[in-house]
This record gives C-alpha cells, sequence and structure tokens, in this order.
C-alpha cells in the first residue's frame, strides 16, 4: 500500500469519526437547550458507544466476506443518515438515533479499515508502521468533529445556540460520511483470505 492510499484511508475515518465526535458533543447541548435532564442526556450519550458493543463481531465477520468497500458504504449511509435526522426532527428521539447510528457507523469503520490496512501489508514492520499512522485518525477526528461543531452552534445561527444554529451543524455533519466514501471508492481490495479447513 502506497502512503497515499494510507492518508486517503486515514483521511476517511477522520471525516466519518469526525461525524459522529462532532454529533456527540451538539446533541447534548441541544438537549439540554431543549429542556431535558442531565440523566436524560448522560443516556444519550450513552448510546454513542451502545451499538459498537453489540456490532463489533458482525461488523468483523461482514468485513471478512465482503472486505472494504460494502462495510463503509453501509456505514457511510448510517452516519450520514443519522446527522440528517438530526437536521431534520431536532428533537430527542431522533438525536438517540442518531447516537445509535453514528455510533455503529464508526465503530464498523474502524474495523474494515483496520482489517484492510492489516491485509494490505507486506510484512511486519509494514504493518506496525501502517497501524501507527491509521491510530491518529481517532485522535484527530475527536479534535476536528467537537471543534466544528462547536464553532458551527456558535456562529451559524441568528443567536448563539439557536435551532438553525443546530441543524446548520448537523448538516455539515451529515456531509462528512460522504466526503469519506469519495476517499475510499478507489481503495483496491485485498484478496479475501481462504476458508478455514
Amino acid at each position: 500500500m502506497t502512503n497515499r492510499e494510507l492518508l486517503r484511508l486515514i483521511g476517511a475515518q477522520v471525516c466519518l469519526h469526525a461525524t459522529m465526535a462532532g454529533l456527540r458533543l451538539a446533541a447534548p447541548l441541544l438537549a439540554l437547550q431543549l429542556g431535558h435532564s442531565a440523566a436524560a442526556v448522560g443516556v444519550l450519550i450513552a448510546l454513542f458507544a451502545l451499538t459498537q458493543v453489540f456490532l463489533a463481531l458482525p461488523a468483523g465477520r461482514f468485513a471478512d466476506r465482503h472486505g472494504l468497500k460494502r462495510p463503509i458504504a453501509w456505514s457511510v449511509a448510517a452516519a450520514a443518515g443519522g446527522a440528517a435526522l438530526a437536521l431534520l426532527s431536532p428533537g430527542f428521539p431522533a438525536l438517540c438515533v442518531a447516537a445509535l447510528l453514528t455510533g455503529g457507523a464508526t465503530g464498523a469503520t474502524v474495523i474494515a479499515l483496520q482489517r484492510h490496512v492489516g491485509r494490505a501489508a507486506h510484512d511486519n514492520a509494514e504493518l506496525r508502521r501502517m497501524f501507527s499512522w491509521l491510530a491518529i485518525a481517532p485522535a484527530v477526528a475527536n479534535f476536528l468533529g467537537p471543534f466544528a461543531a462547536g464553532l458551527l452552534i456558535d456562529h451559524a445561527g441568528r443567536a448563539p445556540a439557536d435551532l438553525l444554529a443546530f441543524r446548520v451543524c448537523f448538516g455539515v455533519l451529515a456531509a462528512l460520511p460522504l466526503l469519506c466514501w469519495w476517499l475510499v471508492r478507489r481503495a483496491p481490495e485485498t484478496p479475501p483470505s481462504p476458508p478455514a479447513a
């Protein structure tokens, strides 16, 4: 795998993960603004991790069977759909569904990308180098997503933190997974592993 291909995969992970990280900041702020309790907001934040718990093993098996692009396509659809749902219906139930969708999409993306990078490595040194670079993506996304969401919430509406500002934020977050797909769509698939005897 060339450095350029690896950078595209890192960028793809950053885009999709930043959607979840930005929504993880914006959704609780909107829920508090709508008058929901701290306990309800705690449940909302917990939902970002819930689907990752249940999807980890099935997502790994799905990636083993279908390679990189099909799992990423499903993840892009889920993350963009979740953020779009928050944009179109910015109420607490929609925010909960958006949390489940973006959290699950992020977990499935990480699994598919790690599988792909692991199979594309030619030796242990290249494997360590590629995984080291791939590990930077969540940290970058956890900075960029909330930072961009905070700026949009503060400056996109008519007044700080009005509903229009949150909708603009959710709209931008819904577009990031599409950029993820654009970065991944030309990545070469690795050959499938032979089935176990």
